[in-house]
């Protein structure tokens, strides 16, 4: 199972949307990789553990910079903050995550909100739109991990304000990529969940 949502775990709806995949007296990993200068201090990180603790999870911070990335294999439920997603892809991909990422998404419960939410979908080219100047890695290729072919936007309604023509932008996005953008406001999700059978996908938006 696989949720894109907007800034975690923050509405009762999406804690509910998640329960089901959660299994009792488990662990859980919170990778904090997109946070590339603060990591585990990040000042999301408490709010995060007590989302992820009320779910009965026993909760470990996880860095793919300094750990390998299969080790994620050993947690039920994996979350990754937001941060940079540019910065985020690039561990992912020196890390050589992909494949593992795709086994947490099919088989257990993978969460990603904010700069994970892009990584997670199939490019960066619609948050580079809006932040070409957190590219700091100088990524060329844009091609995020395409976990999905879902693209979501995060923090519309917050970002609508601090952006100039944001809305604008997104719908430009659409026209040229040819692609529906969802619209998610924090305390929002996606979830995406493989078809048993013949391996098509199939998603919900909780709001």
């Amino acid at each position: 199972m696989l949720l894109l949502c907007s800034d975690g775990l923050t509405s009762p709806a999406l804690l509910d949307a998640v329960r089901p995949w959660v299994p009792a007296n488990r662990a859980a990993a919170l990778v904090v990789t997109a946070d590339d200068q603060y990591k585990a201090n990040n000042w999301h990180v408490p709010r995060c553990t007590s989302e992820l603790e009320s779910l009965g999870l026993s909760v470990t911070p996880f860095d793919v910079d300094e750990r390998p990335a299969r080790d994620l294999l050993d947690y039920s439920v994996v979350e990754f903050i937001g941060g940079n997603p540019f910065y985020l892809l690039q561990s992912l991909r020196r890390a050589d995550a992909n494949e593992i990422l795709m086994t947490l998404a099919r088989d257990r419960l993978l969460i990603g909100w904010s700069a994970a939410a892009f990584v997670f979908g199939p490019t960066l080219a619609l948050v580079n739109r809006y932040s070409p100047e957190m590219n700091t890695p100088g990524l060329t290729d844009l091609t995020a991990l395409r976990l999905t072919d879902i693209q979501v936007l995060p923090h519309y309604s917050r970002f609508l304000t601090r952006f100039d023509n944001f809305e604008a932008t997104c719908a430009a996005y659409e026209r040229e990529m040819g692609c529906n953008v969802i619209r998610l406001n924090d305390g929002e999700g996606v979830l995406i969940q493989n078809e048993i059978g013949d391996g098509s996908l199939s998603h919900f938006i909780v709001r």
